[in-house]
């Protein structure tokens, strides 16, 4: 293989990669808005809401409890909660 041969490949794979960032940073872009979509939709909670919360929290405690504050919180921890209930809830043998 000659000088201008490799340099003609080097070229071509220089090329290509160029081509797979640009790539990337389309997808990297296009996910970034879907995330700040999906944290926009995110909205204090109706009056009825806070009702039902309020009645939830009462049935729990076996009194009449008020809502002093409400915070959306964006995390995992409630899924991580719910799925570690339902394992501990399986009987192992």
């Amino acid at each position: 293989m000659d000088k201008q041969q490799a340099d003609e490949e080097l070229q071509a794979l220089i090329a290509q990669m160029r081509e797979q960032i640009n790539t990337l940073s389309r997808r990297v872009s296009e996910l970034e808005l879907r995330v700040a979509d999906d944290q926009t939709v995110a909205t204090a909670p109706s009056e009825e809401e806070l009702l039902i919360i309020s009645a939830a929290v009462a049935a729990y405690l076996g009194v009449r409890a008020s809502i002093r504050q409400v915070r959306l919180v964006h995390s995992s921890a409630w899924g991580q909660v719910g799925r570690i209930g339902v394992h501990a809830s399986h009987r192992l043998h």
